[in-house]
């Protein structure tokens, strides 16, 4: 299956999903998530934050209301996901989403001091990819928060096709790690969310 049949599924299953995306178990969760999450960002003032696989901004509109001083730009392949996103006007002044491709942002070097990456790394096809586009738009000393599902002993695949749009993939905190080294951002912590829900920070050598 190549790259483009892959992101057309991706593209086509979230489409689908958006309308219905925050439900009441989906909601529960992510405010778990996210609001352990906070507990380890560290942001300077007047902060350019991305966040990328943003669906429908819940990440964005929570980190708005606790740093006042962000700007924060949302991307997702998803149209359909990023139309609800903008359907929230309270933080309107300072969130922006756009359509993109986590593996090509259209971005300058250097532009963002921290990069978000929750629940979704686990379907792009090619992470060593999304990891160079992540070091390349992160300044010096910034800073990339990745939270997903992990497994301990390795890659774990999950070749559902006809429900996740190309399959998906967990991966340990070593193959992170790997993946951080490779493209000079260095691992500083994993931190245990929820169960096997794993936040690794990054920072930018």
């Amino acid at each position: 299956m190549t790259n483009e049949t892959v992101f057309k599924k991706k593209e086509r299953l979230f489409d689908r999903w958006a309308p219905n995306y925050d439900i009441i178990f989906t909601t529960i969760f992510y405010q778990a998530v996210h609001k352990r999450l906070l507990e380890y960002v560290e942001l300077p003032e007047n902060p350019q934050v991305l966040d990328l696989g943003c669906g429908t901004g819940r990440l964005l509109n929570r980190l708005a209301a606790t740093f006042p001083t962000l700007f924060g730009t949302g991307v997702d392949l998803s149209q359909e996901m990023l139309r609800q996103a903008r359907k929230t006007k309270k933080y309107r002044k300072q969130l922006i989403f756009v359509g993109g491709n986590a593996e090509s942002l259209p971005f300058v070097e250097g532009q963002f001091d921290a990069v978000f990456n929750t629940i979704s790394f686990l379907h792009y096809p090619n992470p060593d990819r999304v990891f160079s586009e992540v070091s390349r738009v992160l300044n010096s000393n910034g800073r990339f928060y990745l939270v997903d599902y992990t497994k301990a002993d390795g890659i774990f695949s999950l070749n559902y096709f006809r429900y996740f749009g190309g399959g998906i993939k967990f991966y340990s905190p070593q193959e992170r790690e790997n993946l951080g080294k490779s493209v000079d951002l260095e691992c500083i912590g994993h931190y245990y969310l929820l169960g096997p829900v794993l936040l690794t920070v990054f920072k930018k050598k």
